[in-house]
């Protein structure tokens, strides 16, 4: 927090100024998730991406550009993420509107470019909680610059929230060094969780790359069924918001051999859970992430998972 303390002071008071509360809209769930935590009753927050959407080919609707256009503050994930919004962005920000890229405004250390992509940083940053805490940071940032006046409240809201990841992002690292170190690998349908695998010391495949939108070939999902078989992996996972027809291939592909591989279970990758439930909050999404990858390759998950966790120790 000492680098958000010493950035919004040097920020002082210049800023837009807008009617509270802020009309906040936000892409992603994880994005939104984030503005609610640090805005407070000082916002409304509008999500225009719910469960099970896929960000990569999410085309907006009439009612999403009236939101867009509408809005005080306006936060997308950014690097590429959106990349059908893109000019949708920009148009907003032309008129005025308080246009900020969360996953874009994270220091570079945190993030992570493909050895086939370079200068272009995988987008999925929020599957290392470090990398979200981070960009809890630059959205306090940004609000303090949107709504001066609500600057310590933004301070201090970010601050609980930021101590709180602090804590799942430690039962995450226990949770998945509980797995047999020959066991940690995760195979999905595309490369979703490269942050999560590089944080937490798992080794990381998926069938399609970082954006959905390419297709697979017969290439990638034969080396998948060898690895599968060469390595002995016992399962797969598929994902809320990506069809499960390569994962699919994988298992028949596999079993061809002579290798059962199991549905480990369906993660959530770039939409979080059904709003109102646990699963459809960032921390309940990274627990159900965590604590079914672990049961599935032979970890130790506590009964009731982070909840539990914090819980008895009266967080």
């Amino acid at each position: 927090m000492c680098r958000l303390i010493a950035l919004i002071g040097a920020l002082g008071i210049a800023g837009a100024v807008h009617a509270v509360p802020l009309d906040i809209v936000a892409t992603t769930g994880m994005v939104a998730d984030i503005a609610r935590h640090v805005a407070g009753d000082r916002a409304t927050v509008v999500n225009i991406m719910g469960e099970g959407v896929d960000p990569h080919l999410y085309k907006p609707v009439a009612s999403d550009v009236r939101h867009i256009m509408g809005a005080d503050v306006v936060f997308y994930n950014g690097l590429k993420l959106e990349g059908r919004m893109g000019d949708i962005f920009e148009r907003a920000a032309a008129r005025g509107r308080f246009v900020r890229p969360v996953a874009a405004m994270v220091e570079e250390e945190y993030l992570l470019e493909p050895a086939d992509q370079p200068g272009h940083p995988d987008p999925h940053v929020w599957m290392d909680v470090k990398a979200w805490m981070a960009a809890t940071e630059a959205v306090a940032i940004a609000l303090c610059q949107a709504d001066p006046e609500g600057c310590e409240s933004y301070r201090s809201h970010a601050a609980t929230y930021i101590s709180e990841l602090a804590q799942l992002d430690a039962y995450v690292r226990g949770v998945i060094a509980s797995i047999p170190k020959g066991q940690r690998v995760l195979v999905t349908a595309h490369d979703a969780f490269n942050y999560f695998g590089h944080a937490y010391g798992l080794e990381v495949m998926g069938i399609q790359g970082i954006s959905t939108d390419s297709e697979a070939g017969l290439a990638d999902v034969t080396g998948l069924v060898d690895i599968l078989v060469e390595r002995k992996i016992p399962a797969v996972f598929v994902e809320s918001s990506v069809p499960d027809k390569y994962v699919r291939a994988l298992i028949e592909g596999a079993g061809a051999r002579g290798h059962e591989v199991i549905v480990g279970g369906e993660l959530y990758s770039d939409a979080m859970g059904n709003p109102g439930t646990y699963e459809g909050t960032y921390i309940g999404m990274i627990d159900h992430n965590v604590s079914t990858v672990a049961k599935a390759l032979g970890g130790v998950v506590p009964k009731g998972g982070f909840r539990s966790s914090t819980a008895e120790t009266g967080k």
